[in-house]
């Protein structure tokens, strides 16, 4: 901020500074103002060192910008305009440089650099303007801006934002995209319109707040003032929580706790602590939790002292083996070579041994063992061994970390009892970053971590001790272990390691041998105390174990396939393996190394070295997508049994909100163990009452969800330690009760094993079921990639190959050029006029195709499912062919099936296994009855079709390989690329039908390239709307009237969907205006359900009923409006069980209440969307899942008249903490600015 003339002048910095932290920018306005003293400025080397590379950055750019298009010649409208700072910042000399940068951009500069913005109140300097076309205005511009960072920030994209509102503000036609070119060389392109509405809510907010701080005689801000956002951890923010006894100070509480804790009176630490009784909107456990630590802190202000308040989690250690190491990294995340695109560098990987073990492992068999873990004697503990594993660049780093492996696989093998012992969970996740990035170490990696090697002492802490400090950091920690080698001066943190590793490498430039060495040496001991730190830490915590009468039970290995059985008994932790349940193990841990892979994965290293000129980068990046695809499932296995294992490590609190779990609160057995029939095991029928996290699906009839139980084990497994969790998955799931205060029921049948005794336990939680097997899957996939791999450089006729290139449909006529950008071209039959245009151009193109794909995409009540079904029918009736119809669901796939029977098609000649009464095609069974009625239609030469799900069509004894001439994939939007690739290969051609703006897909899996993509989403390639030269939008909804289509349009579709006139528009609901109509409603403390909302639903729904609906389609033309005209549509089961019970209250049963999975597909007169929560600060899983436009797009798409948004304003208030999120938050400011709000019929 600048203040000048009395008139404060801001930047984009200080709108970003505002955001973060309001209290903070109002403290600094106050003391411009002279109302306060200047808050303190400290110093921060890594910042400095920061700002001095990103000025690097932005010169090399410019170096690059002017050898491009050289000097400004504005005679002939060429070259890099340069616009010197202002040498004063009054308003004449802004307006004056704002004037020469105006002049260089109507001249056409290619490239304007450091143009002024100046509009009275704004002052700000783009990095680069850069000329993107021509339009009849002038030459059009798009803001670019040098950042160091390797990914978009969402301070770096509001900057943008605002100059290019500059640009608008002047006149200057301005291009729909944005560009951050990043750190690591890449450039990372936005669209504008994702952006530039967060950036005016925020400025308006911020002009708001200086407007009123500005006034005279305002006293300065006091620390509490909720008209200010605090962030409670910032220079100005962390004095104030000192000095107020803000409660802040608690370990571990979170801002929403303290706003809760402020509306009940305990704004203080020291009130809390003392306090008793609840809190509302703070469950028992986490209040108690928390007081606890409160108290444990007043307590602690004359010393540090602790508690251990549950000895049995200290039985999570291992027994101790003289050959443990205690390890910890340094890094510098600052760290590139010769600007390149690979930024930090993990320069020390420092282990130390006990002195005894540490002949045992000489790390020489690693090269440069100088560098690479030669022992060293313990300069701080006598009784250790220092090995460090030095690297000085990347080439080094990753010799470091294949040494450090090996050096740890060579002494495990000889020492099968050690662990690797860390604080915090930064060990075992950059040691995972590490492998994925240099290649290496992944299988040895796995091997540790499968065998519980690495141990994380930080959940121990926190599960069993309260200490007096606000940080459980191991710094907090030490002065309770460390004894005479406690430390505070020196090289003490990692910030200082940082900043002594980069002066050391400008040392060793200059020549400073010396001075290097002593710097060197000093990182050294720095991070060996750390190492010593962690050992002594252990001790002390097996110290406190044996006070409590605990010694170190026999550590219980982690998750391996061996250790599965196969009769459904449970694994390690009690885990089901294969068996008759029904239930998986993770066989996904062994990662064999696949030919297949290693085979694509030799051909694009010949591509990266330039030795297979003919292939582009689209062509790289197909083969990429299919290395990673031949391991897909494994990885997603893996990431699946992973976080089952940690969820059972972790305290329940702490996975407690994860989808498709369920936190017991009430239990009740139903039916105690019984046997009957020919059962060979007891069950038993047990009813649990809990909190179900938002976004979980749990339906009758489902199996396999697990039972996780707390100590002492309900039934034996040796492998267990007595501190475990254990968890089965005999289980299913037999009934869903929704209550009221958010609760759910759930009535499950649970199964012993063979042989196990019945048990009173009761379990505390029920987990997600563990993913199914992909044997065929993966099959198949393997299968087509090796043909891939045996054709290269040459790309086989294929259609996955195809969607994996984003190659137009390839058809036997040749193409013609179409208007797109880039330019393009394609061979897909246009549009004819008629009811049947697109659905004879549909069916015409593929009969056309050759061994490729056609995609159409089908926004709400476009009749996706009516145009699919009447294109296969041509297909089938009038040409023959034999069709596939896969997706993710039976229900979908059934859907449609009975959608190509209603087209003409005979029943007979369409068929699935189901067991559905209602189905309209044929009802198969018997596991080949897929094959077998395939073989009838071939034997006949007849059309035919056949439903299934992807196992279906990867199994050669349904199907055959490429038997099919056309297998459509529904709902593509929501099937992963790795599962269309293994489908394919029962098909010739594929027909991929469904809409990427609709409910994404769910996966869990960390993947190397977007293999987990959908289909249509990866054609889209980041926009709303496909390509015309890759298939066919279907631009028209036969359902949304123009008020409420127009809306969804701009949200989800970029303005290209379009209501059915006039079919949309003869329909009418008297007294009420059509569209979207917004109702913001003011409430605090909610997080997933809202009594304040549920009430205005059910005073929606009272003035709607009785109303008159004229619909031409139905009989009576004009009728009373009745509840099942109606549905609502709620994000979390709290919210929709909230408004059931509401709506019964007020005499309103009938109208379908539900989340928005429940309703795709399905359509009323209404819509009426609650979100619930009170503000971003309450949202359980994240602000961007409740305001996620496919959800808000299916949920409001569903009206065919009008939609109702109920909604709390304040859940704007936020700054977003991704690009992804930015875009959401945009979304919802575009879609709830644009429309007048209280336009609901009176109640």
């Amino acid at each position: 901020m600048i203040l000048t003339g009395g008139t404060v002048l801001y930047s984009a910095t200080d709108l970003t500074a505002a955001a973060s932290c309001e209290f903070a920018l109002v403290r600094r306005l106050d003391a411009k103002l002279g109302r306060v003293a200047p808050p303190p400025e400290s110093t921060d080397e890594m910042l400095e060192r920061t700002a001095r590379l990103g000025d690097a950055h932005e010169l090399r750019t410019l170096e690059r910008f002017r050898a491009e298009f050289g000097p400004f010649v504005a005679e002939s409208a060429v070259g890099v305009a340069e616009i010197d700072r202002p040498e004063r910042t009054t308003p004449e000399a802004l307006a004056d440089q704002q004037e020469v940068t105006l002049e260089a951009l109507r001249a056409g500069a290619d490239v304007v650099f450091q143009g002024t913005f100046f509009d009275g109140r704004f002052l700000g300097f783009a990095d680069f303007l850069v000329k993107a076309g021509q339009a009849s205005a002038g030459p059009v511009y798009e803001v670019y801006d040098t950042k160091l960072a390797r990914h978009a920030k969402i301070t770096a994209l509001l900057q943008l934002a605002a100059y290019a509102d500059q640009l608008e503000r002047l006149g200057v036609p301005t291009g729909p995209e944005v560009h951050l070119l990043l750190g690591d060389g890449s450039r990372s392109t936005h669209q504008l319109r994702d952006i530039l509405p967060v950036y005016r809510d925020r400025r308006e907010r911020l002009e708001a707040l200086l407007d009123d701080r500005s006034r005279e005689g305002v006293a300065p801000a006091a620390w509490g003032d909720e008209r200010y956002t605090a962030c409670g951890r910032c220079d100005v923010c962390a004095p104030e929580v000192e000095a107020h006894d803000d409660v802040l100070l608690v370990a571990g509480l979170r801002l929403g706790q303290r706003e809760r804790l402020r509306a009940a009176g305990l704004p203080t630490l020291t009130a809390f602590a003392s306090s008793t009784g609840p809190v509302e909107g703070l469950a028992d456990t986490t209040l108690a939790a928390l007081r606890e630590q409160a108290a444990m802190q007043v307590q602690g202000r004359s010393g540090l002292a602790y508690r251990v308040f549950a000895p049995a989690a200290l039985g999570a250690l291992p027994p101790p083996d003289p050959a443990d190491i205690f390890f910890d990294f340094e890094g510098d995340p600052l760290y590139t070579e010769n600007a390149g695109p690979e930024w930090g560098l993990d320069y020390l990987f420092g282990v130390i041994e006990h002195e005894a073990s540490a002949h045992t492992s000489s790390g020489s068999s690693a090269p440069d063992a100088g560098l690479l873990g030669l022992p060293q004697p313990g300069g701080i503990d006598p009784r250790t061994v220092f090995r460090p594993f030095w690297a000085h660049d990347h080439a080094e780093e990753r010799e470091a970390l294949r040494a450090f492996l090996d050096y740890l696989t060579e002494r495990l093998h000889e020492h099968p009892g050690l662990h690797v012992y860390h604080y915090a969970d930064y060990e075992r996740a950059h040691l995972q970053s590490l492998c994925a990035r240099h290649g290496v170490g992944e299988e040895q990696l796995d091997e540790l971590l499968r065998r519980g090697v690495l141990v994380d002492l930080y959940p121990i802490v926190k599960k069993s001790l309260r200490v007096s400090t606000r940080s459980y950091s191991l710094k907090k920690l030490e002065p309770l272990y460390m004894g005479d080698l406690l430390r505070d001066s020196g090289v003490t943190n990692a910030a200082d390691s940082i900043t002594a590793y980069a002066r050391w490498a400008e040392l060793r430039d200059e020549g400073e041998a010396e001075a290097a060495a002593t710097l060197l040496g000093e990182i050294a001991d720095y991070n060996e105390y750390d190492c010593v730190s962690t050992l002594r830490l252990r001790d002390w915590l097996l110290d406190r174990a044996a006070e409590n009468g605990l010694d170190p039970s026999v550590a219980a290995p982690a998750p391996h396939l061996d250790a599965l059985g196969g009769d459904g008994g449970p694994g390690p932790h009690g885990t089901a393996g294969s068996g008759t349940d029904g239930s998986v193990g993770p066989d996904g841990f062994t990662f064999a190394a696949s030919p297949v892979h290693e085979a694509l994965s030799a051909f694009l290293d010949r591509v990266d070295a330039g030795e297979e000129p003919g292939i582009d980068g689209d062509d790289r990046t197909a083969i990429a997508l299919a290395a990673a695809a031949i391991d897909y499932h494994r990885r997603e296995d893996k990431s699946f049994w992973w976080e089952h294992y940690g969820r059972l490590e972790r305290p329940l609190e702490e996975w407690s909100d994860t989808r498709d779990v369920l936190e017991v609160t009430h239990t009740r057995v139903d039916r105690e163990w019984y046997r009957e029939g020919r059962q060979k095991a007891d069950r038993r029928e047990i009813r649990l009452r809990g909190v179900l996290a938002p976004g979980s699906r749990l339906e009758p009839g489902a199996s396999g969800r697990f039972f996780v139980y707390d100590p002492p084990h309900p039934w034996p497994d040796p492998r267990a330690r007595a501190t475990d969790r254990l968890a089965h998955a005999r289980t299913t799931l037999d009934e869903v009760l929704e209550l009221e205060n958010g609760l759910t029921q759930f009535v499950f049948t649970e199964a012993l094993r063979v042989g196990d005794l019945p048990y009173d336990a009761v379990p505390i939680a029920v987990a997600p079921s563990a993913p199914p097997k992909t044997d065929s899957l993966q099959a198949a996939i393997s299968e087509w990639g090796a043909t891939l791999a045996a054709a290269l450089p040459e790309f086989p006729a294929d259609p996955a190959l195809d969607l994996l290139r984003r190659r137009p449909p390839r058809t036997l006529r040749p193409s013609v050029a179409v208007d797109s950008a880039p330019p393009t071209s394609t061979t897909l039959r246009p549009v004819g006029d008629g009811p049947r245009g697109t659905i004879d151009a549909i069916r015409d193109s593929l009969l056309d195709l050759d061994h490729s794909f056609l995609a159409v995409q089908g926004p709400p009540g476009t009749g996706k499912t009516y145009t699919g079904a009447r294109v296969v029918a041509d297909l089938v009736r009038e040409h023959g062919w034999r069709v596939g119809v896969v997706a993710q669901s039976h229900a979908v796939v059934e859907n449609m099936l009975d959608a190509i029977v209603g087209a003409g098609v005979d029943p007979a000649a369409v068929g699935k296994s189901s067991d559905s009464p209602a189905a309209r095609f044929t009802a198969l069974s018997g596991r080949d009855a897929l094959g077998r009625f395939l073989a009838h239609a071939e034997r006949h030469d007849a059309g035919a079709v056949i439903g299934g799900t992807a196992w279906d069509f990867t199994n050669t004894g349904r199907v055959g390989r490429r038997s099919l001439d056309l297998l459509v994939i529904d709902e593509a939007g929501q099937f992963s690329l790795a599962n269309t690739i293994a489908v394919s290969v029962a098909a010739r051609n594929l027909l991929l039908l469904g809409d990427p703006q609709q409910l994404p897909q769910v996966t869990q899996g960390t993947h190397p390239e977007p293999v987990d993509s959908s289909a249509l989403g990866w054609l889209t390639d980041g926009h709303d709307v496909l390509p015309h030269h890759l298939g066919y939008f279907l631009d028209v909804s036969w359902r949304m009237h123009p008020e409420v289509c127009a809306p969804v349009s701009d949200l989800s579709y970029e303005g290209e969907l379009h209501s059915k006139l006039p079919a949309t528009t003869d329909r009418r609901l008297e007294g009420v205006e059509p569209g979207l109509h917004l109702e913001p409603v003011q409430h605090i403390g909610n997080s997933t359900q809202s009594p304040d909302e549920a009430a205005l639903v059910a005073r929606i729904v009272r003035g709607l009923l009785g109303l008159t609906w004229h619909d031409p389609g139905e009989e009576p033309p004009g009728r009373p409006i009745e509840a099942s005209d109606i549905i609502v549509v709620a994000p979390y089961n709290a919210q929709v069980e909230l408004v059931r019970q509401t709506l019964a209250e007020s005499g309103l049963d009938g109208v379908s209440v539900g989340t928005v999975d429940k309703f795709q597909g399905r359509e009323a007169a209404v819509a009426i969307v609650t979100l619930a929560a009170s503000s971003a600060a309450e949202v359980p899983r994240g602000i961007g899942f409740l305001l996620m436009k496919n959800r808000l797009n299916v949920a409001i798409s569903r009206a065919k008249w009008a939609a109702y948004l109920v909604y709390s304003p304040a859940l704007v208030d936020h700054l977003p903490g991704n690009a992804a999120e930015l875009a959401t938050l945009s979304g919802f400011l575009r879609l709830t600015r644009a429309v007048p709000t209280d336009r609901a019929p009176a109640g």
